[in-house]
């Protein structure tokens, strides 16, 4: 299965994040306690990180660690992992969801953090949020030196106990979906083997 590509941003592609997958299976079937204020102060911490990683000047090894820490602290690792495994997390064992959960959140921020240093000198601002059913949309804006602005919008939820985030969508692209599908495909070449693909994740990326 040849993964789906991200168009126009795999030369820029970002965290998290992260994150990956449809929406619905996120939605929190909770009401929401979380503001608006604090969904957009969120979504500002985690700005004001990455930008401050990005432009630490530290070796590519510790800003992937410092990135695969920002994840854990503001994303909603456990929620994601899960959605991205699909329906196999249902047949998962505790302890092969856990070991699944940490791999892929070193996977994702070597993936992703690799990308992080043409975000130097980039600049970002929040543009909006909205409540959509009981999680609320962050809207920014990001703009690459000597290249035209593109959109992300940040999915953010308290339904764990704590407001974090749990799906970027940026230039209308919905990285869960794309995670999921490339996770379903790493599964699928390994007939199944939850184990394998586990052991493969930790060293991919």
């Amino acid at each position: 299965m040849t993964p789906m590509p991200i168009p126009s941003i795999d030369r820029r592609r970002l965290l998290l994040a992260s994150a990956a997958l449809a929406v619905a299976a996120l939605s929190p079937a909770t009401g929401a306690t979380l503001t608006q204020v604090q969904a957009r102060n969120l979504i500002t911490q985690v700005m004001d990180e990455v930008h401050r990683i990005i432009n630490s000047g530290h070796p590519e090894a510790a800003m992937i660690r410092d990135f695969e820490a920002l994840f854990a602290r503001y994303g909603d690792v456990p929620t994601i992992a899960r959605s991205v495994l699909g329906p196999p997390a249902r047949r998962a064992s505790p302890a092969q969801l856990a070991a699944f959960t940490e791999a892929f959140r070193g996977y994702m921020a070597r993936k992703y953090g690799r990308q992080f240093r043409r975000f130097i000198g980039a600049s970002v601002r929040i543009t909006g949020a909205r409540q959509i059913q009981s999680y609320w949309e962050v809207v920014s804006t990001m703009t690459l030196r000597g290249e035209p602005p593109f959109e992300v919008r940040w999915h953010v939820s308290d339904r764990s106990g704590r407001n974090l985030f749990f799906n970027l969508i940026i230039e209308g692209v919905n990285l869960l979906a794309v995670e999921r599908q490339e996770i379903g495909a790493m599964l699928e070449r390994r007939r199944g083997n939850l184990d394998a693909m586990i052991g493969d994740l930790r060293r991919a990326g």
